[in-house]
C-alpha cells in the first residue's frame, strides 16, 4: 500500500509537470513541396513559429551564413508570409556557391526564450537531417561550428 501511494504521488507530479509545459514556444522548419503555396514560389523551406500565448506577437528573423571564396558573408534573409499565423517560407537568397547554414530565430514577448534553427544548405536545397535545434539565438562559435561541419561534408 505504501508503494502504491507512493506511485501515485509521483505519477501526479509527472502529470502536473507535463500541463505546465505543454503548449509553449517552439520554432518548426518543413520542406515546401508539403506546402502547396511555398512550392509554388520555389521556398528551399517554410518555417512557422508557434506561441501558445499571444501568438500574433510572434516574429521570425532569418539570415544566411557562408563562406564564399574564403571570405565570411552573413545576408539577412527576407521571409514570404504565407498562409497561417506565423507561417513563412524562405527562397534561395544566398549564392550558388560556396558554404552555407540559415539561422532562424523565432521572438515573442510572452517567452523568456528564443527557439532557434541552423539549417545545411546547398544550393536549393536544406539538409533537413543535419538540422541544429536551439533554444536561443545562435551564438558566433555555433554557427562557426555548423558551417565547419558543411564545408567537411562537401569536400
Amino acid at each position: 500500500m505504501q508503494y502504491a501511494s507512493k506511485f501515485l504521488t509521483l505519477a501526479a507530479v509527472v502529470v502536473t509537470s507535463n500541463v505546465l509545459v505543454a503548449g509553449g514556444f517552439v520554432l518548426q522548419i518543413g520542406n515546401p513541396s508539403a506546402n502547396p503555396e511555398a512550392k509554388a514560389r520555389h521556398a528551399v523551406l517554410v518555417i512557422r513559429g508557434y506561441a501558445c500565448a499571444n501568438p500574433e506577437k510572434t516574429t521570425v528573423k532569418a539570415t544566411a551564413e557562408g563562406i564564399t571564396n574564403g571570405k565570411r558573408e552573413t545576408i539577412p534573409l527576407k521571409l514570404i508570409s504565407l498562409s497561417g499565423q506565423s507561417t513563412y517560407a524562405i527562397t534561395r537568397q544566398w549564392p550558388a556557391q560556396g558554404e552555407w547554414v540559415l539561422t532562424l530565430v523565432a521572438s515573442n514577448p510572452r517567452f523568456q526564450w528564443q527557439p532557434a534553427e541552423i539549417v545545411h544548405v546547398q544550393g536549393d536545397s536544406a539538409d533537413f537531417a543535419n538540422t541544429q535545434t536551439l533554444s536561443h539565438a545562435p551564438t558566433a562559435g555555433e554557427i562557426e561550428a555548423a558551417l565547419h561541419t558543411t564545408a567537411v561534408a562537401s569536400r
